[in-house]
């Protein structure tokens, strides 16, 4: 037999705590209304709040608990609500009439053969049915709350497939930026007419560069010495461009082989580097690429350009975004006004987003959302009907009880009730499971037929 977890010990503890405030502040409140001030009378009001609170009240929870642990509220809904509303039925049903037992025929001396009479039988009914609806009150708090954290992972997932794709989206936005490839292709020009051999070389470069771009950009993490030495190329491509205005190091070894980063971020890096500084032969653009502490860091000199305007940090939010999806580490970013340094951070492995996102639309996922709406209206529904004919039956007694007019809302809402709930069910109770499936399948059936 398996052992009680921890934390369901812990919440057994929480429900008893919660039990015995109950007892004592229903007990109280009975007291002073029935103005119980003997000592005999204030026992035995709080022993009856202490019936309810722990017979009724516990023993739901304990229902609850346990059948959470039976079946799931996202994956197994049907199962979990059908469990749920049986037990707590049958469950309510036989601790009210215990407690009714204790109450008027063991403490009261009541005779036995009223038990189901007259005023103790509608005492039964009324009792239950309001037990019923802070018990659906309290399954309905649950199943959200059950609900949320079992659907708290797959929405987190979901949140990364959105912005990794936003992220890759934006990062190739970068890299083919046009201002790049127009640049690119008027020094091509040039050094068409005046050294065609340098000419080609650059060709070769370029190609090199966008052929990296195209085969990268689905992934998450690469070797970092395949993105070493894809920035050699991408500067040589720079000083091409902007000949002795422009210099840098890489380091031709890495600690560790394996190590990994972000793909095309240091891309992203040379191009602010660029796109942000002055670069000419009088203030040259001095680029140190190197590996310190777990991370690789991009170094580069401050030359700000005046004209700039204001920075939209498009590419520096890009890759801090990307990391932060894949790793708890984080981008770091120092500026001491004479240096501007980003480290990245060198990685083994990355967190596990892999999540078929075709037709998300059709999804189960997009059609559970939809479920939890339905289910929420009826446990609301179903929450109203059990808190206010318990009411209505009281103010009939009450006011006149030679005519039962309680039973007309009590029907006509409860067949209500009973049509919203097959409604939430989707009608499997009568036409089976995935019964619109296999209707869907038979009209597309006789359409070939047609």
């Amino acid at each position: 037999m398996k052992a009680p977890s921890k934390k369901a010990f812990e919440n057994f503890k929480k429900d008893v705590w919660v039990c015995l405030k109950l007892t004592i502040v229903f007990g109280i409140f009975f007291t002073l209304l029935n103005r119980a001030f003997t000592l005999k009378d204030a026992g035995l009001v709080f022993l009856f709040s202490g019936l309810y609170s722990f017979i009724l009240g516990l023993g739901n929870g304990l229902i609850n608990d346990y059948l959470n642990t039976k079946w799931d509220w996202v994956t197994q809904t049907t199962q979990r609500v059908w469990s749920g509303v049986i037990t707590t039925v049958l469950y309510t049903i036989v601790a009210i009439l215990l407690i009714h037992y204790v109450q008027y025929f063991v403490i009261f001396n009541n005779n036995i053969e009223d038990f189901f009479k007259g005023q103790f039988l509608w005492m039964h009914l009324f009792i239950i049915i309001l037990s019923l609806g802070i018990a659906t009150f309290f399954h309905a708090r649950g199943f959200m709350v059950n609900w949320k954290a079992s659907l708290k992972q797959e929405t987190t997932q979901h949140e990364i497939v959105a912005k990794t794709e936003t992220a890759k989206f934006e990062t190739l936005k970068s890299q083919i930026d046009p201002h790049f490839l127009f640049n690119s292709l008027n020094v091509l020009t040039s050094l068409i007419s005046e050294n065609p051999k340098q000419a080609e070389r650059f060709t070769t470069k370029l190609s090199k560069v966008y052929r990296y771009v195209l085969e990268q950009r689905n992934k998450e993490l690469v070797l970092i010495e395949e993105e070493l030495q894809f920035a050699k190329t991408y500067m040589e491509l720079l000083q091409m461009r902007f000949e002795e205005a422009v210099t840098f190091t890489v380091p031709d070894k890495i600690s560790n082989p394996e190590l990994k980063i972000v793909p095309l971020s240091l891309q992203l890096l040379l191009e602010n580097a660029v796109k942000h500084n002055v670069v000419s032969v009088s203030k040259p653009l001095s680029i140190h690429i190197f590996e310190k502490d777990g991370f690789l860091q991009v170094q580069n000199n401050i030359n700000p350009k005046e004209a700039i305007g204001k920075s939209t940090k498009v590419g520096l939010r890009n890759i801090v975004d990307r990391y932060g999806l894949i790793t708890d580490d984080n981008v770091e970013i120092t500026n001491n006004n004479k240096t501007f340094t980003v480290s990245l951070p060198l990685l083994t492995k990355s967190k596990n987003m892999t999540i078929n996102t075709d037709n998300l639309e059709n999804s189960k996922y997009v059609k559970a959302v939809e479920r939890v709406e339905k289910l929420k209206e009826f446990y609301q529904n179903l929450i109203a009907y059990c808190l206010v004919i318990p009411f209505l039956i009281f103010i009939n007694f009450k006011t006149y009880s030679k005519f039962q007019w309680f039973w007309f809302p009590m029907i006509g809402w409860g067949i209500g009730l009973l049509f919203h709930f097959l409604d939430v069910s989707n009608y499997n109770l009568f036409l089976g499971k995935n019964w619109e499936d296999r209707k869907i399948k038979e009209l597309m059936e006789e359409d070939k037929e047609l």
